[in-house]
């Protein structure tokens, strides 16, 4: 059977995050589509979306976070199979495989308490929550209805060291869904064990941005895939005839002209809907970042804008208007001497990239750090180390600097993190080789809010007939959002879909049908793995 003629085919890919940006290749690579006929569009002056790294030694690096990935993203790791690293010397995914035999990560210090941090803590969960989180694993979504985690756990359960580590490894708030948090419980059933020491968890050899889309930039430049850069997609005009609903316009501005972009009935439309990070805003030593909301940049505005009158293309207001529900802080602190990043690393007793993530319970702020391997950018001087940290809590007085973590500084967050890692009294020389830049994202934890069903549309919505949906907003059952995989799962089902291929994204990986892992996962919260 003949393939067909694709050369004319045109897409058009709204947004320039990991969706668009897989989508692209898949539509290649997959569908044979040329890549002068693709387009991705970008509000913003860079590619990479959540996936973002960027600044330099004498001003601060920074990055507002980094998704985590272990072994089973299977539609990770079937994308970057094709993709070869900067270098050309193997693809990105054997580049992560041989990085993680080289590097594995099992902290000694995953918790902090009373200045003093615990080994492989104990999970120390009651009879009682082990019981209702076995419940949420078997019980159906739609009986949880859109219940908060709050409704299915007492207040000791959020005291615990399980939820201490499972919150700020994932960034669960107790207010988020708990179909979320279900969803969390079945797709890392296979993680369970070893949990407390982070095992199992994986990293990229650089942050994630070089790392991951500077090698898919350079591949989609390499087949001339087209850039828009800072143009924002004010709509996507529909029309219905012969009962399917075609994408016809888009409607752009740039550099504060307007137009209009056709589309033709062969051609196909990828959105990203909503974003994690869109308003993000950056503070630096002296300054306060900016708490911003929805009507700053275009993502959000697009989907409601969309959304009028079309229910199937789910309910934007559910995730976009509850900025003090789904807000948190990062930090990410360039150092020029070497004395902090030392102290941390003697502390915590891991290498740097090796430990992972270390949470100080005792915290106001619930505030966690990570040293990551260093280089941690490319380009990064041998002398200068980065290291990353975020709070949960960012309304509460710290228990340093006396203020909420949303009004203070780079030189403030310091300040606390010090106190937290009992040196204030080293806080002048450390300081004075230290850049730290704080990023307040008001949307980042917008996906966890607990919503209806409808409120999140279909990748492909039924009826569309060249027009898919992709990213952090859609619905795809059995795998979890605030993941590069489920960005990149949405892209392979568009794709696909769009172009009536024959064939679908790697199923999910379903570790809890394992009887082993359940049995592993079982010890482990009776804390009767020793």
């Amino acid at each position: 059977m003949s393939k067909p003629d694709r050369s004319a085919t045109k897409a058009h890919l709204v947004g320039g995050g990991i969706a668009s940006l897989a989508a692209a290749v898949i539509l290649i690579r997959d569908g044979d589509l040329l890549g002068k006929n693709i387009t991705i569009y970008e509000e913003l002056d860079r590619i990479g979306g959540a996936l973002d790294g960027a600044g330099d030694a004498e001003h601060g690096y920074i990055v507002r976070g980094g998704r985590m990935i272990e072994s089973k993203y299977l539609c990770t790791y079937d994308l970057f199979s094709s993709v070869p690293t900067l270098d050309g010397k193997q693809t990105v995914t054997q580049e992560i495989m041989q990085w993680n035999e080289i590097i594995k990560t099992g902290s000694k210090s995953r918790l902090v308490r009373a200045g003093h941090k615990i080994d492989a803590p104990e999970f120390g969960l009651s009879e009682k929550h082990i019981l209702t989180i076995e419940k949420l694993m078997v019980e159906p979504e739609g009986l949880l209805g859109n219940s908060r985690i709050t409704d299915h756990f007492d207040e000791a359960f959020f005291q615990t060291n399980f939820w201490f580590m499972w919150c700020t490894t994932f960034a669960f708030q107790p207010w988020h869904s708990v179909v979320e948090l279900k969803r969390y419980f079945v797709r890392f059933t296979h993680m369970v064990d070893g949990f407390n020491e982070l095992r199992g968890i994986m990293r990229t050899y650089y942050n994630q941005y070089d790392s991951f889309v500077l090698p898919l930039r350079k591949w989609l430049d390499e087949r001339a895939v087209q850039f828009q850069l800072g143009t924002t997609i004010k709509d996507i005009a529909f029309t219905d005839r012969d009962g399917e609903t075609f994408a016809d316009a888009l409607a752009f501005e740039r550099a504060g002209e307007s137009g209009s972009i056709a589309v033709e009935p062969q051609d196909v439309v990828i959105a990203t809907l909503g974003s994690m990070t869109e308003a993000s805003s950056n503070g630096t030593m002296d300054d306060v970042p900016v708490l911003n909301d929805k009507r700053t940049g275009g993502a959000w505005a697009l989907w409601e804008t969309i959304a009028q009158g079309r229910p199937e293309l789910g309910n934007p207001a559910n995730f976009a208007d509850h900025v003090d529900e789904s807000k948190w802080m990062s930090f990410t602190t360039t150092l020029k001497n070497t004395q902090l990043f030392d102290l941390i690393r003697d502390f915590a007793g891991n290498v740097p990239g090796e430990g992972g993530l270390i949470t100080f319970t005792d915290s106001a702020w619930l505030m966690s750090i990570v040293l990551p391997h260093q280089p941690h950018f490319i380009g990064q001087p041998d002398d200068v180390q980065v290291l990353w940290g975020y709070a949960l809590s960012i309304g509460k007085p710290g228990d340093h600097v006396g203020k909420p973590m949303s009004t203070c500084n780079g030189r403030e967050i310091m300040t606390e993190l010090l106190g937290q890692l009992g040196s204030s009294d080293r806080a002048e020389a450390i300081l004075a080789g230290a850049i730290c830049l704080p990023c307040i994202m008001p949307f980042i934890t917008s996906q966890f809010l607990i919503r209806q069903k409808g409120d999140r549309p279909q990748v492909h919505p039924k009826g569309y007939a060249n027009f898919a949906v992709t990213g952090q907003f859609c619905e795809q059952p059995d795998d979890v959002v605030f993941t590069v995989e489920y960005s990149i799962r949405s892209a392979m089902t568009a794709a696909y879909s769009l172009l009536h291929l024959d064939r679908k994204p790697p199923a999910v990986f379903k570790g809890q049908l394992d009887p082993r892992n359940l049995y592993k996962a079982f010890r482990a919260l009776h804390d009767t793995n020793g």
